[in-house]
């Protein structure tokens, strides 16, 4: 490493010549680049974290070309009044579709539903049953045939203990084709019980990836709502809108809220630690300078204090421009994960340059001149932090390799971004070194020679019993690693939104149904449809711990040719047939009822007659009806752990003729996000680890020092592990990203104390912690503070990455201040170091 840095000094040497072009040259790209930089959106779409490969990924692209796939929007109309809401929901319904938007040239809205019919559905009830529920219907009215003859016998005892099991699988039997009539057939009106609340539904013209779209919708929405005037129709009426959609928006915008928030904490809190420590550390330097030379008084220093940070941040802006820009080009948008990074790489980047400045003052207040300091400090400090530098970049670019992109995204651009700091910290800042310290900014003068800096060459206290208790603390927590738990609940993971949560206790007892979180199979043709109905109810019913609720298709329920059409004429034809027999003929039943209504059809039925609020979710974009097979979950998928069983069950179907189908919906993508990333994330771990070992291998060229190097790495990530233990903290598919990054930033003190200890000799470790020390000590900080941003946002899985890279960074900091030396210590003591 010592030879790039010696091959790579001539650029150096150039840009001290000539620091005005330099500077100028690097501002202008860097402005090129922001102006990119600042396209940059953050894709909230968790599908967009698995690759486009993907299948289940294909299929839910396909679902959302052909049906759309689009989150609706809610409208909830509440008053004691029911005619009232129902004449001003369909007002506003009729208002809602003539709203238009100018700057994509369409409505905000293509469709609304309120009002249903349903007499069509109620007279032609069994039509639209299943070949099953047929079969059921067909033998509970045989039953009651039965029931009703016996009964009639005068010589009739009726041994009911004897028939338990049977009457009540009977009452199954037609209890499910009730459940499927209330499904299929809804009140008119979509109303609470007590009729004081009823919901309008719309569905957005747009993509609810376009938030400019989403926040003008919901604004012009808002002035509709305002101009109608609820309290016209009803004194007491009150109207909220929103649901998911408005939840979507709301992600976004905190998200964002939470991106600025840490980047405007975290950068305030570096900038304050930089400027104090390096306005201390050069006073300290000055008055150690011959006392007729200090002819600067205490406020010239002030007034110099923010000169640090223009030195170190700019190359490190530039670098932070130049990193965004590429990412807008390769990548075009940020995800949930990489939003943050803006700030973590200034934490991260700042490091370099704090070990650059703070050696350059050093060998100015040893009396070198400008020059001779700037090469100085990029001779002595440019091998570690080449080293550390691309150690860590190295670490971050193994999670390119990775299918789940929150790894891969986050390691190209953190890794990318670490590069360009490197860059700009070892030859960009050397020209800002130069013009501010010529213009006078840096108040240096050489130490006075009656000042005597003498090595300290005490030994480490109690050197041997740190050892000692960190290998013991550390086998002890490698042994109860077991403990260590993985976050499964998305819904920990996820902030809560109050005006949310208020439009859905406000909107509740409304359309509640048991099915939810649906997963779509979008078949080829009528047959493939059939076969994957069958083999899905196959699996229901031979797996004791199914996920699957209920299968559905609307060609099971609207015949799709003649064939089929009569095959369930005559179902119908034969319960027509039972309903007239002379025993249940007179017999008053609500079940007989509807029945009896429901039996009339003896034709088979227009597709027109069949209303559009249950044509909807079985329709493609273009109003066609889809061969779509949804399957509905049997329990709340909120559990990462319920969310993959379901996807085993489900997400792929082979038919006999080998043809493979795979299931799409948000969870079983999410579900599938979630075992890419369990089944990576070791191996991402295992495979940065060995890339940062070689780089400190290649770089001593030494194994025993590269061990020493790496020990802040290795017990600061055994302590973390115990911290986390401690106190109940778990991984998650957020901070799970950032372990590797803490695996490459954690060697970074490491790598600077062995250099500086080797490089210092026998017997002064004192002066390498009163002078390397400080420099670790200060860059881990900037980068906790740049993580420690994200632990006030309001979103936990940001907050997540925020703790582990804090507490991560924090032991690895720790262990560098303490086991490191302290081994040292034992080795020296052993006669086993500088031989």
């Amino acid at each position: 490493m010592h030879k790039i840095i010696s091959f790579l000094q001539p650029i150096v040497q150039f840009n001290i010549r000539h620091p005005f072009w330099v500077v100028a040259i690097s501002v202008a790209v860097a402005i090129f680049a922001g102006s990119f930089a600042v396209k940059l959106t953050v894709d909230t779409d968790i599908a967009n974290l698995l690759p486009s490969t993907h299948p289940n990924v294909q299929a839910l692209n396909q679902l959302q070309e052909q049906a759309g796939g689009e989150t609706e929007m809610r409208v909830a109309i509440k008053s004691p009044d029911f005619e009232a809401n129902v004449a001003f929901a369909e007002l506003l319904a009729e208002e809602s579709l003539q709203l238009y938007y100018p700057r994509r040239d369409f409505n905000f809205f293509n469709r609304a539903e309120f009002k249903r019919d349903t007499e069509v559905l109620k007279d032609n009830a069994l039509y639209l049953a299943t070949t099953s529920e047929l079969q059921e219907i067909i033998e509970f009215l045989e039953d009651e045939i039965e029931i009703a003859r016996q009964e009639a016998n005068p010589f009739f005892v009726d041994f009911l203990d004897d028939f338990d099991d049977e009457e009540e699988e009977e009452e199954r039997n037609i209890d499910r084709f009730q459940d499927s009539y209330d499904e299929l057939i809804p009140p008119e009106y979509p109303a609470s019980d007590d009729s004081t609340l009823v919901i309008l539904t719309l569905y957005p013209t747009g993509s609810q990836s376009d938030i400019r779209y989403l926040e003008d919708m919901f604004e012009v929405y808002a002035g509709l709502i305002s101009r109608l005037d609820p309290a016209s129709f009803h004194p007491d009426m009150e109207v909220q809108f929103g649901g998911r959609l408005k939840r979507h928006l709301n992600e976004f915008e905190s998200i964002m809220d939470d991106v600025f928030n840490s980047f405007a904490l975290g950068i305030s809190s570096v900038i304050l630690l930089v400027m104090f420590y390096f306005w201390f550390k050069k006073l300290v330097n000055y008055r150690r300078g011959a006392s007729n030379k200090q002819r600067h008084s205490l406020f010239q220093h002030i007034i110099r204090m923010p000169v640090p940070i223009l030195i170190i941040g700019i190359p490190l802006v530039i670098s932070l421009m130049w990193t965004f820009g590429i990412t807008y080009f390769h990548l075009g948008v940020l995800n949930t994960m990489t939003s943050v990074l803006f700030v973590i790489l200034f934490g991260l980047g700042i490091d370099y340059g704090i070990h650059f400045y703070a050696r350059y003052i050093e060998f100015r207040a040893s009396g070198d001149g400008v020059e001779q300091s700037v090469l100085q400090a990029y001779q002595k400090t440019g091998t570690a932090i080449f080293v550390s530098a691309v150690t860590t970049a190295s670490a971050l670019f193994v999670l390119m390799f990775a299918d789940f992109r929150g790894f891969s995204e986050f390691g190209f651009i953190a890794g990318t971004g670490i590069l360009l700091a490197l860059f700009c910290m070892l030859f960009i800042l050397p020209a800002l070194l130069v013009i501010f310290d010529r213009w006078r900014w840096i108040l240096l003068i050489k130490r006075s020679d009656d000042v005597v800096l003498e090595p300290a060459i005490r030994r480490y206290p109690y050197s041997r019993q740190i050892v000692i208790f960190g290998v013991l603390i550390s086998v002890i927590v490698l042994s109860l690693s077991w403990n260590l738990k993985f976050e499964y609940q998305f819904g920990n993971l996820e902030p809560v939104f109050e005006e949310y949560e208020q439009f859905r206790e406000f909107a509740s007892g409304v359309n509640e149904s048991s099915r939810r979180n649906p997963a779509y199979i979008i078949a080829d043709n009528d047959d493939d449809v059939f076969e994957v109905l069958e083999i899905l109810r196959e699996r229901q019913r031979s797996n004791p711990n199914t996920m699957i609720h209920d299968v559905e298709a609307l060609q099971e329920r609207f015949p799709p040719n003649q064939e089929l059409a009569n095959e369930k004429l005559q179902y119908i034809a034969e319960v027509r047939r039972l309903l007239q027999n002379s025993f249940i003929v007179g017999q008053e039943s609500e079940t007989l009822d509807i029945l009896r209504r429901g039996s009339q059809t003896t034709e088979p039925l227009n597709e027109d007659l069949i209303p559009e609020f249950l044509k909807n979710r079985f329709t493609t974009r273009e109003g066609e009806i889809g061969r779509f097979v949804i399957v509905y979950p049997n329990q709340g998928l909120s559990d990462g752990l319920k969310s993959i069983a379901f996807k085993d069950e489900i997400s792929e179907v082979t038919l006999e003729n080998g043809r493979v189908y795979h299931a799409a919906s948000t969870s079983i993508v999410a579900a599938s996000m979630l075992e890419l990333m369990r089944a990576e994330s070791p191996y991402m771990v295992a495979a940065t680890f060995v890339i940062v070992f070689i780089f400190i291998y290649f770089s001593f060229g030494n194994l025993r020092w590269s061990l020493i190097a790496l020990i802040p790495l290795i017990i600061g990530l055994l302590w973390l592990f115990g911290i986390m233990m401690i106190f109940g903290l778990k991984f998650n598919f957020y901070n799970l990203v950032v372990l590797p990054a803490v695996l490459g930033i954690g060697c970074d003190n490491g790598v600077h104390l062995a250099h500086r200890f080797r490089d210092e000799g026998k017997k002064n470790m004192w002066e390498v912690l009163r002078s390397t020390g400080q420099h670790i000590t200060i860059g881990s900080f900037t980068t906790m503070m740049g993580f420690a941003g994200l632990l006030f946002t309001n979103h936990p899985g940001l907050q997540s990455i925020g703790v582990m890279a804090v507490v991560g960074i924090g032991m690895t900091l720790f262990t560098a201040l303490t086991f490191l030396p302290s081994m040292v210590q034992v080795l020296e003591d052993k006669k086993m170091m500088h031989d």
